[in-house]
């Protein structure tokens, strides 16, 4: 069996459809050093982010997929209180993000210090949380891979060879991606458990072609950024070239921004279920093609043993 490990536990692909699997519920884009950093009162987070999230539950979206990670303010534990407030699954990540969004410890660890740490919340728990991150999330500079980002790209790929982990990276060009799988293959590890995030900001379409065709995912993750139809025209091309059973799509909205005055003004997470899909079922894809995009690929790339 393979399971979803969220805030509520682990889930099996029979207790879950429609999974959104880029989203934000808590960012802090301010470097780890700046005063404030992460900070929010809890009331504050859930007064905001709840309705969000009761938003989609009552469309249908039965979990959403954190992606804020170490160096961009995640916090576990508020998403735990917003998932505790709705009874709606989170999967969170551990791993860190790239420079300069590395909090101070990373610099000076190890590969093996980051390792045990990822395998720890990957297995154990979260902080205090009580629950496990549910895959590993990463990134890696727009003109290419620094040695630390590559230090933590090995420790990762370690941790996802223990747990079978996912591993997706914030990675802009596809040249950067394929070095990336370069990497992992050393290290011994899957490109099939791999995630190319943010795939659509690359423009060269056979980079999307060539990161699949090495067995990684791609995600087209910006629907409700731009007019839905170009999100629906990139969908339908991907599929066209065959590519419909390594793509995801979201949206990667939300948030609260601990930066603004209470948080800010949250972008909904509802595109994707009130425009996107119906606009693709209108220009023909199959029903078995929208439930293989929204429910069983992603069940696929986030679940584990």
């Amino acid at each position: 069996m393979r399971y979803i490990y969220s805030t509520l536990g682990k889930l099996s692909s029979e207790q879950l459809g429609m999974i959104l699997p880029h989203e934000h519920v808590f960012v802090d884009l301010r470097t780890p050093d700046k005063p404030g950093y992460g900070q929010a009162d809890t009331a504050s987070v859930l007064a905001l982010m709840v309705p969000q999230i009761e938003a989609i539950q009552a469309l249908g979206v039965t979990a959403l997929v954190e992606c804020s990670t170490g160096g961009v303010g995640r916090r576990a534990d508020l998403d735990l209180a917003v998932s505790l407030a709705t009874n709606f699954p989170i999967v969170v990540p551990t791993g860190n993000y790239r420079e300069p969004w590395i909090p101070a410890w990373v610099y000076s660890a190890d590969e093996d210090e980051l390792f045990n740490w990822m395998l720890a919340e990957l297995t154990t728990e979260i902080e205090q949380t009580g629950f496990r991150a549910g895959w590993i999330k990463l990134s890696a500079g727009d003109d290419g891979i620094t040695p630390l980002e590559a230090r933590i790209l090995r420790s990762a790929t370690r941790a996802a060879v223990e747990t079978d982990a996912l591993i997706g990276s914030h990675t802009i060009r596809g040249s950067v991606v394929m070095d990336q799988l370069d990497i992992v293959e050393a290290q011994g590890g899957s490109p099939e458990r791999f995630l190319s995030i943010h795939t659509q900001a690359e423009p060269d379409f056979a980079l999307h072609r060539a990161i699949a065709a090495r067995g990684a995912w791609i995600e087209y993750d910006n629907v409700g950024a731009v007019p839905v139809a170009e999100s629906a025209d990139l969908i339908l091309r991907a599929l066209d070239a065959g590519l419909g059973e390594q793509l995801l799509i979201s949206h990667d909205r939300g948030w609260y921004d601990p930066a603004l005055p209470n948080g800010g003004v949250p972008k909904p997470y509802t595109v994707v279920s009130t425009e996107l899909i119906p606009l693709l079922r209108a220009r023909g894809v199959p029903e078995d093609t929208i439930l293989q995009l929204f429910h069983r690929n992603p069940f696929k790339a986030f679940s584990r043993h």
